[in-house]
């Protein structure tokens, strides 16, 4: 018996491809649902890090004008006076440590035999710094190099330098020196030793009875 199939189009299995649609529409739904999720989240974190960054600027502003109050608030002109008392007291101080006798014992010992002091002048710089002048009389500019070297050895003094020189009618040398003067540190108090105490008085022995 011959069989023939008459229809205009042929068979599908319609259910197969509305399956398939249905799974990819499915698909395309979670993907849209993953997406806004993911962006309603960092829509959330970008509000979130806005409002941290302005809260950041605010109180940065604020510090500034803080700031601002107390650098207006302070009264150069007294911050300039309490400096100056201050390095008044420090001159007077480093002056009453000051001794005659251990600098020109510092000259003594370093002085070359044709070297003469003049004139000596401490002072106090604008730092609190001991600067000595010191004016000489020598024959040669040897003998001054000499001396300077010298004195720069024994370490109490540094950066000596000659200020000026002038040849004086006789050939002699008049310079004045200028360097730093290191003041020796002061002894430490001496530890006070304690008062002996005296032994107690031997008791008198017992008399017998007669």
């Amino acid at each position: 018996m011959l069989r023939t199939n008459l229809a205009t189009r042929p068979f599908y299995n319609d259910r197969v491809v509305r399956v398939g649609i249905a799974a990819v529409a499915l698909v395309a739904a979670g993907l849209t649902v993953f997406n806004a999720v993911q962006v309603w989240t960092l829509q959330s974190r970008n509000r979130e890090l806005s409002e941290a960054v302005r809260q950041n600027e605010l109180e940065a502003r604020e510090l500034r004008q803080k700031a601002q109050v107390v650098r207006q608030g302070i009264n150069r002109a007294q911050l300039d006076a309490v400096q100056l008392e201050a390095r008044v007291a420090n001159q007077l101080i480093d002056r009453r440590a000051f001794s005659w006798t251990e600098l020109l014992n510092q000259f003594q010992v370093t002085l070359p035999p044709d070297v003469r002091i003049a004139a000596v002048q401490p002072q106090i710089d604008g730092s609190g710094r001991m600067l000595v002048a010191v004016t000489v009389l020598s024959r040669r500019v040897e003998d001054l190099d000499a001396f300077i070297e010298a004195l720069e050895k024994t370490g109490a003094f540094t950066g000596v330098l000659s200020r000026q020189d002038t040849q004086e009618e006789d050939g002699t040398l008049r310079s004045i020196l200028q360097g730093y003067y290191n003041l020796p540190e002061a002894p430490p108090a001496p530890t006070p030793v304690p008062a002996a105490v005296p032994p107690p008085p031997a008791s008198e022995p017992a008399r017998e009875a007669r």
